[in-house]
């Protein structure tokens, strides 16, 4: 039985997607901050002969994004250039993308990681589908906010442009960022749309994806968590397995992480993590995005989560996979267990 299957605590756990404290971050405020301090050290860092990391790592991993804020400000104030020209132009590689993201808003860089996502020869699916399937409605709200102040356009309407069929209908969806909020659960509902999502699928020839689509990406998470339970009792087999059985490519990694999402985001940021760091080569996009989004949010419930699934620290995978000033500033954002 793998642990997506295991429903039994589902209805009483919190869910990410809808806690607004910061309590599970790694990254706090830094207590006596003085931002002319700050300042001055990455000054001297990025002025003087050849640049001094470990003063930018300090400085940029041990304050809350906040603070970071602050600092850009006073720093274009002092030097009239903005801080994030200056690390693009003293640093760089993965240790510069991961500089350069922590001096953006939350809002800004998810924005700014969506547009990457969509941009160019291709889209990148799997960067699209962690980060609608993971963020709250108000999360999306305020990336789709950055988009329309920076481009002029609508963010739907550019990802309608690049994303189609079920999984462009789902997508967008999620990207309105109107998921249902209300905490109150209605049991006959639940046990309704379990029966629908079977017959939808295991029941018959074919599968109705519009269904799946219709149920999972508008319901609550309350909601849709006794919904799973309910699935369970009727099919035999968890909603993630017809999922994995019925559909395949993009549409079926979208869902699936939707309901991984709806029963445990750090546990699937933390299985997101696992993969970027599987096999040969890293892909430390992913390591970046996840790290420095979630610092101030989940953080310590994504390690406790990757170490029950695997057996081992994030920490100690970091050690043996990151290096260099990369490594080190990603270390210290996640901190030691």
């Amino acid at each position: 039985m793998s642990f997506w299957d295991d429903l039994d605590l589902l209805l009483d756990s919190p869910s990410s997607l809808s806690v607004t404290s910061n309590a599970r971050g790694t990254v706090k405020d830094k207590a006596n901050f003085k931002v002319e301090e700050d300042v001055a050290a990455l000054k001297k860092a990025i002025e003087g002969i050849g640049t001094t990391e470990k003063t930018l790592i300090e400085v940029l991993t041990q304050r809350s994004n906040a603070q970071r804020q602050l600092i850009a400000k006073a720093y274009e104030k002092a030097t009239g250039r903005a801080l994030i020209d200056d690390l693009e132009g003293d640093t760089h590689g993965d240790f510069e993308d991961l500089l350069v993201a922590l001096v953006k808003s939350p809002a800004v860089y998810d924005c700014h990681e969506v547009t990457k996502a969509i941009k160019g020869g291709g889209t990148t699916e799997s960067t699209l589908t962690e980060l609608f399937a993971s963020r709250s409605n108000k999360q999306i709200k305020a990336m789709s906010d950055v988009y329309v102040a920076e481009t002029g356009k609508l963010l739907l309407h550019d990802l309608k442009s690049e994303v189609s069929g079920d999984y462009g209908k789902a997508l967008l969806i999620l990207a309105e960022g109107k998921r249902d909020e209300s905490s109150g659960v209605d049991a006959a509902k639940a046990k309704a749309d379990a029966k629908a999502l079977y017959e939808a699928g295991e029941k018959k020839w074919g599968t109705d994806e519009g269904r799946f689509i219709d149920i999972l990406c508008h319901k609550s998470v309350p909601q849709l968590r006794q919904t799973l339970v309910e699935y369970k009792n009727i099919s035999k087999k968890t909603l993630q397995e017809s999922i994995e059985g019925e559909m395949s490519g993009n549409l079926e990694e979208l869902l699936v992480a939707v309901v991984k999402c709806v029963k445990n985001v750090p546990a699937y940021l933390a299985e997101r993590l696992f993969e970027s760091m599987k096999g040969l080569g890293t892909t430390e996009s992913t390591l970046t995005r996840i790290l420095v989004s979630r610092a101030e949010i989940d953080l310590l419930d994504i390690r406790a989560e990757y170490k029950k699934l695997f057996g081992y620290s994030l920490y100690s995978k970091l050690e043996s996979e990151v290096s260099g000033s990369y490594g080190d500033a990603l270390k210290r954002l996640c901190g030691q267990d």
